[in-house]
């Protein structure tokens, strides 16, 4: 049977909205997890007693709220309120006892469903939770699945060639089968989670190649939950944080590396990302400003600068030399449940381009312009930002930094 160009148009805008709910529910999904996982790590979320009963891993509301504002996720009650009804209309959340539809800033008790197994796992949730661990997997095991690639005589960034992903996906034991990893695959991209890189093909076992569309480790700011984003400029993928700069209705939690007289450029900001680089940064893309390569972002963009924050380069023997200009200071920093809140770039050696206000690395002591010598015993004098990268992120949630800063 042929369509008409109507009837293919109408099951285009059917696809694109389907599309864009799942990709919704998978912002929703995401932030909700890493919220809960930042409550646990600062306690507010624990058991808690009322009328001789113990209500176990469950949070007040109206001290959620107070958390929300004073760690700048909400600029006021009112938005904060509307950020928490978000998630439990979404059902990431409930009243311990479901007697409130209506979040309420009381002394009541919620819960995460995922703390006490309530989650409703549909289909669509059961395949953004197996996308998500195949993902993190991929991240954190030595692998050479993603790398650039050509395909129509264009190069593209941290692809998958199909066959090769069906491969790891069986030998990881993720899927029994190749048909039946080619479903999972089919899946994955069905629901906005992988896509061709011309996006001209679905899932095929074979050498075609796929890139993730979504990031799953980009810190999502609260309230974007209340915003609805379309497709903009592709997120990367790599580094512990890149800059971000929320609309004004989020309040001003924004940073930037430089001084606002230095010229800036938009850019999509992750809290770990990279894209390959000519000029050796890290969190930025391939051109600087921004990549070619077609994947999603549901974030606002960023006010990121590709110059670096250096008036000067030096050399591994100047920062070694004795009674140079330098002293050596080290940082244990435990990364929260998003990375660890900073931008290394450059090479031989690296040094710390920007760092979050509000997050693990600045409450550690980093500083922009520090040079790292470093990362958990191992010295990294003689290599560029993607080897120092890649041993954050391949190591342990708590990473001991050596630095050098001029006095």
């Amino acid at each position: 049977m042929v369509l008409e160009g109507r009837e293919m148009d109408g099951i285009g805008n059917t696809m694109q909205k389907k599309a864009a709910e799942l990709e919704r529910l998978a912002e929703v999904l995401v932030t909700g997890e890493q919220l809960r996982l930042r409550l646990h790590e600062a306690k507010v979320i624990k058991d808690r007693r009322h009328h001789l009963r113990t209500y176990p891993n469950c949070f007040v509301a109206k001290e959620l709220i107070d958390w929300l504002i004073e760690h700048k996720e909400a600029s006021d009650r009112d938005t904060a309120i509307k950020i928490v009804q978000k998630l439990l209309d979404q059902s990431i959340i409930h009243h311990v006892c479901d007697e409130h539809r209506d979040f309420k800033d009381m002394k009541l008790f919620y819960r995460f469903r995922k703390d006490d197994g309530t989650f409703p796992l549909d289909n669509e949730a059961k395949v953004f939770m197996r996308g998500q661990r195949i993902y993190e997997k991929l991240m954190n095991t030595e692998n050479n699945l993603l790398q650039t690639r050509e395909e129509e005589g264009k190069s593209f960034e941290r692809t998958l060639v199909a066959s090769e992903f069906i491969d790891w996906l069986l030998q990881e034991g993720e899927m029994p089968t190749r048909e039946e990893a080619e479903q999972l695959g089919r899946r994955l991209l069905e629901h906005g989670i992988i896509q061709h890189v011309t996006n001209k093909n679905h899932f095929v076992d074979g050498p075609l190649l796929y890139q993730f569309r979504m990031n799953f480790r980009r810190r999502r700011r609260l309230i974007e939950l209340l915003h609805e984003r379309g497709r903009s400029i592709p997120e990367s993928h790599d580094s512990p944080f890149c800059l971000r700069k929320q609309s004004s209705d989020g309040g001003n939690t924004s940073f930037l590396s430089v001084s606002p007289t230095k010229e800036i450029k938009v850019s999509v900001g992750v809290r770990r990302s990279s894209m390959s680089s000519s000029c050796g940064s890290i969190g930025y893309c391939s051109s600087g400003y921004y990549s070619s390569s077609p994947t999603l972002s549901s974030s606002p963009p960023v006010l990121c600068n590709p110059k670096s924050v250096l008036k000067r380069q030096v050399s591994p023997e100047e920062l070694q030399r004795p009674g140079g200009p330098f002293i050596k200071k080290t940082f244990t920093i435990i990364g929260d449940a998003v990375g660890w809140g900073f931008v290394v770039r450059g090479s031989k050696p690296c040094h710390i381009q920007a760092v979050d206000p509000g997050g693990p690395a600045a409450a550690a002591g980093m500083k922009v312009c520090q040079f790292v010598v470093a990362v958990n015993g191992l010295n990294v004098l003689c290599h560029d930002y993607r080897t120092v990268s890649n041993l954050i992120l391949t190591g342990p949630r708590t990473i001991v930094m050596e630095v050098m800063e001029e006095v």
